[in-house]
């Protein structure tokens, strides 16, 4: 045997891949997959932030008059980050537990300045599980997103101490769990007075239109 002939024998054909090219592109996947679930935290902590920072500036009071269609809003978008972590695989923590992030943010400040603003029309029923069962209880707006907001900076913790995986981990359990069924209740209550609000008319009021609309 010549040795271009041993040459030609040991040769790998161009389509059977080596180990060493299918630890590459494992390498290539798992970096892939893990800057996409770090574009995802920086996307999610921006959305919590600014949901937070708008909740916080309606409960100040400063302007009552835009609250309703302003926390209507808020909850329209922070349930888009909601729907986008439901909609990934589980992720899963890299530790075996959940590091501790440290208390709770006093929620208080803020539940007593929605609780001011929304007298009259905070609570309200809904069905607890449209699914499996036609039970209703009662709700308040306040209070889900005083809870919302606890939730969301549980999550804010861990990103701004660099565990961007814990910080995904958290926000897609506690929105399957807690918070993204608290934020669809009260988005539909407050859609209800919002349509109210806008739709609504006093009887005078209308029939004193329709006799201008009759006697031009």
């Amino acid at each position: 045997m010549t040795t271009d002939d041993t040459t030609r024998d040991d040769a790998v054909p161009d389509d059977v891949a080596t180990d060493s090219d299918s630890d590459t592109t494992a390498i290539e996947d798992g970096s892939a997959a893990a800057d996409e679930l770090s574009s995802l935290a920086d996307l999610t902590a921006q959305e919590a932030s600014a949901f937070l920072t708008a909740i916080t500036e309606v409960a100040s009071g400063n302007s009552p008059d835009t609250a309703i269609p302003l926390l209507t809003l808020a909850l329209s978008q922070i349930l888009v980050a909601g729907a986008r972590l439901g909609a990934i695989q589980d992720v899963v923590l890299l530790e075996r537990y959940e590091a501790d992030p440290g208390p709770d943010d006093d929620p208080d400040p803020l539940r007593d300045g929605l609780a001011n603003l929304l007298t009259g029309i905070d609570d309200y029923v809904y069905v607890v599980d449209p699914v499996t069962s036609p039970e209703r209880v009662g709700g308040s707006i306040t209070n889900d997103l005083a809870d919302i907001a606890l939730a969301l900076t549980h999550g804010l913790k861990h990103y701004a101490n660099g565990r961007t995986v814990e910080a995904l981990w958290w926000w897609q359990f506690s929105y399957l769990s807690s918070w993204g069924d608290r934020a669809l209740a009260s988005m539909r209550a407050l859609h209800s007075i919002l349509s109210h609000l806008r739709l609504d008319a006093d009887d005078e009021r209308v029939a004193e239109a329709e006799f201008d609309a009759l006697h031009p």
